[in-house]
């Protein structure tokens, strides 16, 4: 594989999953060469990163109301080809909590359990209103981390 400037250890960074979400690749997501469009996994890093928020209860917070997230940035790497009606187990953790903001990564898997793309991006609190970063409240700190490697 190749080297990734995110990834230190793979075999870790894989290990540190918890999170996924099942994928099944759409005829209208390829192409005309057959593959998937360079555009789509983006597209599943959105489905799998919001299931991933609800999952640690970030929408359910009542406490946060002033802020919405944000993607800041983005970035996919691709690593193997996905074809129509492949199946990807799309997986997303937490990788650091700041004050304002919070890194994702993100690593899907085909139906042969083999790496085919691997992610990364920024989500920004921020106040709708002004459009600026604003602290991440306490209750969000806690969800986030809870699924960070200890």
């Amino acid at each position: 594989m190749k080297n990734i400037s995110y990834i230190e250890n793979l075999v870790e960074w894989k290990n540190e999953f918890l999170f996924s979400i099942p994928i099944r690749i759409r005829f209208s997501e390829t192409d005309m060469f057959g593959h998937v469009n360079n555009v789509s996994p983006f597209i599943y890093f959105e489905e799998a990163r919001i299931e991933y928020l609800k999952s640690v209860g970030l929408f359910n917070d009542t406490t946060h109301l002033d802020g919405i997230p944000i993607v800041a940035d983005l970035q996919c790497d691709y690593l193997k080809q996905l074809f129509f009606q492949d199946r990807l187990e799309l997986y997303v953790k937490a990788t650091h909590v700041g004050n304002s903001s919070f890194d994702i990564h993100y690593m899907g898997l085909n139906q042969h359990d083999e790496i085919c793309i691997t992610g990364r991006g920024r989500i920004v609190y921020i106040n709708p209103s002004t459009g600026k970063p604003i602290a991440l409240s306490d209750a969000i700190k806690e969800k986030l981390t809870v699924t960070l490697k200890q």
